[in-house]
């Protein structure tokens, strides 16, 4: 097929009557279109500089509508993935115990995911291609989009089959006119109706996924979240703004007195609160352990070096300074490589590390050696990356710093009972990985000063 562009000021026309010519009437023609190989291809007559104000929003909408019917190819080749995974699970003692696939690994690896946000993306797809047909076939008309077919995955992760399809059966004919909020709010109330006697079941299964989260975001700052049954969030409200009405007019905005009032309440408990571990604390202040990493010559104001604070990421100088001259502060010393900023260190080996050597590991590589795992590595094994030889320590992996990673319990488990392999480069700290799949990703080093 041959087309031939205009500016969209001109009037002239070629090729047979309705057909579209102009990059406008291309793309009016493949905003309505049904997405597919032949019209992908034909996404290329949307020049910029040939649409309209009208074709640009029309050009969107094309261009949307394949975006749904890509994204509806990924749920396939992502159910496929999980259900490989699941086939090659190995069947051995002990292992159904941990009721785990490694698809995420694959997934997470590939598209640079985090292993959550891949291990999401697989559920999503599973629960899609078996569950919600009508749902994906939408998707891949791109009448939806794929926040909306995510949705009704996730409104309807706590019924059975028979009412997840009801469900669907009941919101579907809504959705292609309606928006991500307006779909999860149908959604709801669908599910109210097909199973108005299991919102109690559900909301127990809800409350077993009750956690605390954060991520770091711009300029210092973070975002602090928790996920919580209501009326537990209902009372921390209430006790945060109670506390809040305490500092008087200050200067500060209610938001920021809202936030300081949550940190005194968990931080700077009153004196003889008992404290998590029995007892009671001495002070009142919480007995929490903040890890900031910082050069001797940012601490001494010499240069203006960011630190890392351990669990966010990189900060201020001054952020670090006042972390690190906070009241209680202890502090340890520990030697960096003047080129690599690497940590070095060197202690005597035997199969469990030190105090010493344990706590150099986890300041050095900060994080699972995984590439997609962000788990904070004083939550992790010790992994030996060359085995410890019990009968003969001489001949096996030392326990010293170079053959000593950190891996979370997943990819504990991952490095031991797959097929995956993995190798430490001393020299850069990299840490390199081959899946089954014959694919290689390298985990770079974590270096405490950057």
């Amino acid at each position: 097929m041959q087309a031939t562009l205009l500016d969209h000021d001109e009037t002239e026309t070629t090729g047979p009557p309705g057909q579209p010519v102009t990059a406008d009437e291309w793309a009016a023609h493949l905003a309505t279109a049904t997405p597919g190989p032949q019209t992908a291809a034909m996404l290329a007559l949307l020049e910029r500089e040939q649409l309209s104000t009208t074709g640009r929003i029309d050009a969107l909408k094309a261009w949307e509508r394949h975006v749904a019917w890509i994204q509806a190819q990924q749920v396939g080749l992502l159910a496929d993935v999980e259900a490989d995974a699941l086939d090659a699970t190995p069947n051995e003692v002990g292992w159904a115990d941990y009721d785990w696939d490694f698809a995420c690994e694959d997934v997470a690896c590939a598209l640079k995911l985090s292993g959550n946000t891949a291990a999401e993306r697989l559920a999503v797809a599973t629960a899609l291609e078996g569950r919600f047909p009508t749902t994906v076939s939408l998707l891949e008309r791109g009448e939806i989009c794929y926040l909306q077919a995510k949705a009704v995955t996730e409104v309807t992760g706590t019924l059975d089959p028979e009412a997840a399809a009801r469900v669907e059966a009941m919101v579907v004919p809504k959705m292609p006119g309606q928006s991500v909020g307006q779909t999860r709010r149908s959604l709801s109330r669908a599910v109210l109706k097909a199973d108005p006697q299991g919102a109690e079941r559900r909301h127990r299964r809800r409350r077993e996924d009750r956690t605390i989260w954060h991520r770091a975001t711009e300029d210092g700052m973070a975002t602090w979240t928790a996920f919580l049954p209501t009326p537990q969030a209902a009372q921390l409200d209430a006790a945060v703004d109670a506390h809040a009405a305490t500092f008087g007019d200050d200067g500060r905005t209610l938001n920021q007195k809202r936030v300081d009032a949550l940190y005194d309440l968990v931080v700077n408990r009153p004196a003889g609160t008992e404290a998590p571990t029995g007892g009671s604390t001495p002070s009142g202040r919480s007995a929490a352990v903040v890890q900031v990493t910082v050069s001797l010559d940012t601490l001494i104001g010499v240069d203006e070096e960011p630190g890392v604070l351990k669990g966010y990421g990189p900060v201020s100088a001054t952020a670090a300074r006042e972390v690190a001259f906070a009241p209680g502060t202890v502090w340890r010393r520990l030697i960096t490589h003047p080129k690599t900023g690497l940590l070095i260190k060197t202690d005597p080996t035997t199969y469990r590390p030190t105090a010493e050597v344990e706590r150099h590991v986890i300041a050095r590589d900060g994080r699972c050696a995984f590439p997609s795992c962000q788990m904070p590595a004083h939550r992790c094994d010790l992994d030996h990356i060359q085995p410890f030889n019990h009968h003969n320590p001489a001949a096996g992996g030392a326990t010293d710093p170079e053959n000593l990673m950190p891996l979370c319990r997943r990819h504990h488990l991952l490095k031991h009972r797959t097929p995956w392999q993995t190798e430490r480069d001393t020299t850069t700290g990299e840490v390199h990985w081959r899946a089954p799949t014959g694919h290689t990703y390298t985990n770079p080093p974590h270096t405490p000063t950057t």
